[in-house]
């Protein structure tokens, strides 16, 4: 390649690089792990989640995202929205609040933290005291009340977090107006719940944990009334028209009181509604009014004990409807959306999070059902066990996946996604991407990874085509008629596979034919046809004996899965025609399709083998097995149980170890000082040098060292520079590399004469390092097409007339050899540079984001350091390196996966793809606007304060975000009405006055 000089600045190399490569992390797509909060602001339309790690994640309309990570390693227990602003407040398990707001800077708003607050008790006072365990965000949107362990409720003014000591509401305050015939009225425990009287800001109801709930007057700093609830408190409700308050119990009962003058001695309704028996708590109870009929009433929780205490339900009653729906996992939190003006109307959906999933259920249409969810999918519903991408998919591909897929989702709501805040400003995706997904209970999951959301589009299942324990009659929400309690399941989150054997390891995708092969945990491989139709047919299965007949090996690993032998029925999409059965059973660990030759090559870690999937036929088998290499004859489940010896084996040696160090420590102690001091003085003189590791040849006794780690067909040269003929290659974890010759039909005779392989080369790295990828480079030092990509116009036709290159890429080194003669031409140790080994590696195409016609293939790299490198073809030489994933995130290293255009994925957790991209031209990420919300004259409604000043709830705070982050003229003329219409300027306005 030509090189550049530089002259006193960048060279042009340098400039090239910038426009080419860039490192981001995008977008995390999937369900957070570890949920823990959830909050929802109506005026905003907005979502909020909270995690344990300490991550605060908000969702809108689709492809509306923003996420925050607070600095201190602590859950977040509680998330809060101020109530008509941008703002909202965390609480952390370590007892902290964190203020965020959505700022707007350069047309598009980020998640910020501005403040952050801990209460602090008086001097010598227990933890308990300031321990918070309720949040209120006052309706002015400037006062949070904060209950807490040890029973006083203090008083914040917001966003300054100023304490507002004499409007504190301590516990002996509220022990003293306590009526006298109330049981233990001086052990009212912890501030269980706090809740705003609807019709009167000036009111608020405190619930202490004892079960007393109490009405006060913020104005008047008095009680106003008390409820003497005598059972163990758990949430608290006030209806609407402020009528009435609902308490609901540990005991699963729930009391409507009714709110007036003086004291309550009775409530005016008790209920356990799946009594007689103990029944668990009911943790939280909600009532909303209907525009016309009997109000909604929903509650989680208060399940028998003994007969359904491992039940995570919340009930919904309206009318003479009752159902208990039953979710897959334990529920965090709830809450409902409203139509109509100020989002007061009719009840439409209920939003439920639940340990695994987000489920939203549909109210408004008959039976209730649950609307599609656009993100925060649960990617989890079965473990994910492979991934693999496609770029740019043809439009007529995509729309018959589409199709398929939407005939699966026909129990789904009809209703849009209720949750639609803020302005989705991301430009639309230049191409169709998709991202399929095996799973270990034998199913394929396709996504529309276009975008920022990871949309659902289709599943496929495998499990049809074998006998297994599943019955394919049960219906998971089918229910009996007449049980009590009326349960239905919802939710597709499903950890339990009915076979593990059903397990997807592989899977590829012509995108040009509709052709897709899968491969599985017991050495079965799928041949898949898209079809439109439902059809019923006979799978034709071949057994393969990779062995091939060698003698003295025996399989002690798990049996293969049984096929059916009668007809198999399958839906519209992909249906199955042919099966590959590898004997013995074992993991399938590489796999590649050609559609164009109609071949299937897979690997094991007992040899590889070819397919023949039109005549279905096996063209060759080799056995690559060791025979000194006893664990690969052992499978997965044997191979447990010799890692457990070997554990035992270790920590006998460190016994022995430890009481031989015993006998010798004290004569050996000075002889270890003196080491160690002659070795610093070693470690002083030396120059620091980059970290290298020593590359030592490995035993060709290691074990699987027979296993196929990559399988690589290619038209290229392979007998003489004159004649390219159709080729295979495999690479084994020996550092072995064979290349087969195949000699396929005329197309006249391709359906009659046989397809032939012949090993044509055969190349031992020196080191064995094993090969996990191979890749051809034409003349011009460009990687070969995929197949079918030429014929569709969608690539250049490989130049045949230069030399080709065969580039190796060993975990150790990329090494390019010339073609026909496989003499090595150059190389580049990875190891010699940072002591890494490759994990992944894969082509990308990187186009500049200055000019459209100009574009580079390059080799795009993953480490076991989780690094990032891109190496550029032909040379072999290092472009970038990037740090992304942490070095200890094993699971997260393994599951990496690379796009054409040099994106790529991986897990940050079992429920979530982290995406990232090398690419400057080639970005997925939110970019969302969300703007402040603008009062009405009908929410604007005035407050008498206690020094006879009118004002106007959130004036300050919506010329505040204004000023700030500089938005329109409309809304700075607007803030400058809220100013006039003060008759004083509240907390903070004065300096902001100054600013405007």
């Amino acid at each position: 390649m030509k090189r550049f000089r530089r002259h006193g600045h960048e060279s042009h190399r340098d400039k090239l690089k910038q426009e080419l490569f860039q490192f981001n992390k995008t977008v995390e797509h999937g369900f957070p792990h570890q949920p823990s909060a959830l909050s929802y602001s109506p005026s905003l339309e907005l979502l909020a989640i909270g995690t344990r790690s300490g991550a605060i994640k908000l969702y809108g309309a689709p492809g509306v995202e923003f996420m925050g990570l607070h600095d201190e390693n602590a859950a977040v227990t509680q998330v809060h929205f101020l109530p008509n602003q941008v703002e909202l407040v965390t609480l952390l398990d370590d007892n902290s609040l964190h203020m965020w707001t959505l700022r707007a800077h350069q047309g598009l708003s980020e998640l910020l933290e501005i403040g952050r607050f801990t209460l602090t008790g008086p001097p010598g006072a227990p933890p308990s005291v300031t321990r918070v365990t309720a949040v209120l965000a006052h309706s002015s949107g400037e006062l949070l009340l904060l209950g807490t362990e040890g029973g006083h409720v203090f008083i914040v003014e917001v966003p300054g977090f100023r304490e507002l000591e004499e409007r504190n509401i301590s516990l002996d305050q509220m022990a003293s107006s306590v009526p006298d015939d109330y049981i233990g009225r001086r052990n009212l425990e912890h501030v269980e719940a706090l809740q705003e009287n609807p019709v009167n800001p000036d009111q608020v109801v405190i619930g202490y944990g004892r079960g007393l709930v109490v009405i006060w007057d913020l104005v008047k700093q008095c009680a106003l009334q008390h409820i003497p609830a005598t059972q163990q408190l758990e949430s608290v409700w006030w209806t609407e028209d402020g009528q009435h308050i609902l308490s609901s119990h540990s005991d699963g009962s729930y009391c409507r009181w009714i709110v007036g003058e003086g004291d309550v001695n009775e409530d005016e309704k008790s209920d356990i509604p799946y009594g007689h028996f103990p029944c668990k708590a009911i943790s939280k109870i909600v009532q909303l009014p209907t525009e016309k009929g009997p109000p909604f009433v929903l509650f989680s929780g208060g399940m028998p004990r003994a007969s359904y205490g491992d039940r995570h339900c919340i009930t919904v009653i309206h009318s003479k409807t009752h159902v208990a729906l039953d979710f897959t996992s334990r529920i965090i939190d709830f809450f409902v959306i409203r139509d109509g003006p100020q989002h007061k109307g009719h009840p439409s959906a209920l939003v439920v999070l639940v340990e695994e999933e987000l489920v939203v259920i549909d109210l408004q249409t008959d039976g209730w059902p649950v609307i599609q969810t656009p993100y925060l999918v649960p990617l989890h519903s079965s473990a994910i066990t492979c991934s693999h991408h496609v770029s740019a998919i043809p439009l007529k591909l995509w729309e018959r996946v589409t199709a398929a897929g939407s005939l699966q989702k026909t129990h789904y709501s009809k209703k849009p996604w209720p949750i639609t805040g803020g302005q989705n400003l991301a430009p639309d995706p230049p191409q169709r991407d998709l991202l399929l997904t095996g799973h270990e209970d034998g199913t394929v999951r396709f996504w529309d990874a276009s975008g920022v959301c990871l949309n659902p589009m289709y599943k496929l299942s495998t499990a049809g085509v074998f006998h297994t324990d599943a019955d394919p009659n049960d219906n998971m929400n089918s229910g009996s008629e007449g049980e009590w309690p009326p349960f239905r399941k919802v939710g597709c989150f499903d950890p339990y596979s009915d076979d593990p054997r059903l397990g997807i390891q592989k899977i590829h995708l012509c995108k040009y034919s509709g052709y897709l092969t899968v491969a599985g945990t017991a050495g079965q491989i799928l041949v898949l046809e898209l079809n439109d139709e439902a059809a019923e047919q006979t799978v034709e299965a071949k057994i393969v004996d990779l062995l091939q007949g060698q003698e003295g090996f025996r399989w002690k690993g798990h049996t293969r899965l049984d096929m059916r032998e009668e007809p198999v029925l399958s839906p519209p999409g992909f249906q199955p025609f042919c099966l590959v059965q590898c004997q013995p059973p074992a993991v399938v660990t590489a796999l590649t399709l050609h559609s164009e030759w109609k071949l299937v090559a897979f690997g094991t870690s007992h040899g590889f083998g070819l397919f023949d999937y039109q005549q279905k036929n096996t063209v060759f088998v080799k056995c690559t097995l060791n025979p000194s290499d006893q664990l690969a004859m052992e499978g997965p489940l044997s191979r447990v149980k010799s890692i457990k010896k070997s554990l035992r084996q270790s920590f006998r040696r460190i016994r022995r170890s430890r009481v031989s160090l015993r006998k010798h420590h004290i004569n050996n102690a000075a002889k270890l000082q003196e080491a160690n001091a002659r070795l610093e003085a070693e470690l002083a003189e030396m120059e620091l040098a980059p970290v290298q590791r020593k590359i030592e040849a490995r035993s060709s006794d290691d074990s699987f060292t027979g296993l196929v780690r990559t399988l690589y067909f290619a038209d290229t040269f392979l007998s003489d520079s004159a004649h390219n003929t159709p080729s295979l290659w495999a690479g084994t974890n020996g550092g072995c590399v064979f290349a087969y010759m195949l000699r396929l039909p005329n197309v006249e005779h391709r359906a009659d004469e046989p397809v032939t392989a012949q090993q044509a080369k055969e190349i031992q790295l020196m080191h064995r390092a094993p090969v996990v990828g191979i890749v051809i480079l034409d003349g011009h030092g460009v990687p070969l097409p995929e197949p079918l990509e030429v014929a569709h116009d969608l690539a250049r036709s490989p130049d045949m007339h230069g030399l080709h290159h065969l580039l190796v890429i060993s975990e150790e080194q990329f090494k390019v050899f010339t073609l026909p003669k496989v003499s090595a031409k150059m190389k580049l140790k990875l190891t010699a540079l940072d002591g890494s080994r490759v994990r992944r590696a894969g082509v990308a195409w990187f186009g500049s984001n200055r000019s459209e016609d100009y574009c580079e293939s390059g080799l795009v790299v993953l480490t076991n350091q989780g690094d990032l490198h891109v190496v550029s073809l032909p040379n072999v030489k290092m472009q970038v390196h990037y740090p992304c994933i942490r070095r200890e995130d094993v699971s997260g290293i393994a599951s990496c996966v690379f796009t054409k255009h040099g994106q790529g994925f991986y897990l940050i957790s079992p429920s979530e793809f982290e995406r990232f991209s090398l690419s400057t031209r080639h970005v997925v990420e939110p970019r969302s606007l969300v703007e402040v919300p603008l009062y009405s004259a009908s929410s604007n409604q005035c407050s008498s304060q206690p020094d006879g000043v009118t004002r106007y709830p959130h004036s300050r705070r919506v010329m505040e975000h204004a000023l700030l982050n500089d938005e329109s003229e409309y809304l700075r003329d607007r803030c400058n009405k809220a100013i006039v219409s003060c008759t004083r300027p509240l907390f903070g306005s004065k300096k902001l006055l100054q600013l405007y």
